[in-house]
């Protein structure tokens, strides 16, 4: 097995590379292997060429200055290529290795992700995966500032800087227990729902957004609500039936398939889809280990969208 490192720009690009990352040159240099001073000699170096300061110094650590931004997005795409390269003459020779950087939501995390992480294993042993969980209004940044190759999230607005490689859709459902009062319905209205107290989640989950036009200022709507950023907390209040919590199939395929929760789809507006998505960002050159998890992604979503339960809205 190839062991390449490929430092092909100089060290100052990497130095301040990892100084961006961990707020620190000390820590920076800790992970380099190298002093702190020849880390901070080069940050200098790099200020004097540029003309204007990287870092603020702060006392919680370093933070990048407008100057240290501009410098950020030249370097991410400088090593993600490194990265690209390094993949391809790893093929030359035969060899499947790499290291690829997702951020996921919560929901995918439970089960679709750690399928499709599994083949990669079985197929590629030697790719090494970094996953990051957060919220879907997150993950563009996340993807956009090089801190994750890929990104899975649900309905994510439409960004030019990042680009969907593959996508499925799924139905929004209300969330409960087979002992709910509303459990023996086949389909639900949010205003049904509220009248039984709802979780509502917070607006760095994608559903928030899709929930928020149907969430009314009536005499209902207006009972105390329990807010979450977790899905899976959402999750668990619905099973100690604290109120009716709202996401798709994704991430709770399990407690359906053991009858512990029911997801009774939503009725509004003919009824409500999220799309999840696997997003890279706009015209980079995936690695080849990049390309090799996209494509298990989307077996895995679209066999997750053939599941779905066929349904048709009801005409009144």
């Amino acid at each position: 097995m190839l062991n390449r490192k490929l430092r092909i720009h100089a060290p100052a690009i990497y130095y301040f590379d990892m100084v961006r990352r961990c707020h620190s040159i000390r820590e920076a240099a800790r992970r380099l292997n190298v002093a702190s001073s020849a880390v901070n000699r080069q940050i200098l170096k790099l200020e004097d060429e540029m003309g204007a300061p990287l870092f603020d110094r702060l006392p919680g650590g370093l933070r990048v200055t407008a100057a240290g931004e501009i410098l950020t997005r030249h370097v991410t795409l400088l090593l993600q290529d490194v990265e690209r390269m390094r993949g391809e003459l790893d093929g030359l020779h035969g060899v499947q290795t790499g290291h690829v950087e997702i951020a996921t939501v919560e929901g995918a995390a439970v089960e679709l992700l750690p399928a499709a992480l599994k083949r990669m294993r079985e197929r590629y042993p030697q790719v090494t995966i970094g996953v990051t969980v957060q919220g879907s209004q997150l993950i563009p940044s996340a993807v956009i500032q090089g801190q994750a190759d890929l990104g899975l999230a649900f309905a994510l607005p439409r960004n030019g800087e990042i680009t969907q490689l593959c996508v499925g859709h799924f139905r929004l459902g209300a969330l409960m227990t087979p002992a709910h009062p509303l459990a023996g319905e086949t389909r639900l209205s949010y205003g049904q729902c509220c009248e039984h107290g709802v979780i509502q989640a917070k607006s760095e989950l994608s559903v928030h957004h899709l929930i928020a036009p149907l969430h009314k200022p009536t005499a209902a709507a207006n009972k105390p609500l329990l807010h979450s950023n977790s899905m899976e907390l959402a999750r668990q209040l619905a099973r100690q039936q604290l109120g009716i919590a709202f996401q798709t199939r994704i991430g709770i395929e399990a407690d359906l398939a053991r009858g512990e929760l029911l997801h009774i789809p939503l009725s509004d507006q003919g009824g409500i889809f999220s799309d999840l998505g696997v997003y890279a960002r706009k015209d980079r050159d995936l690695p080849v280990a990049v390309q090799a998890l996209t494509h298990l992604l989307g077996e895995e979503i679209a066999l997750r969208e053939r599941e779905e339960t066929p349904w048709t809205p009801r005409i009144s």
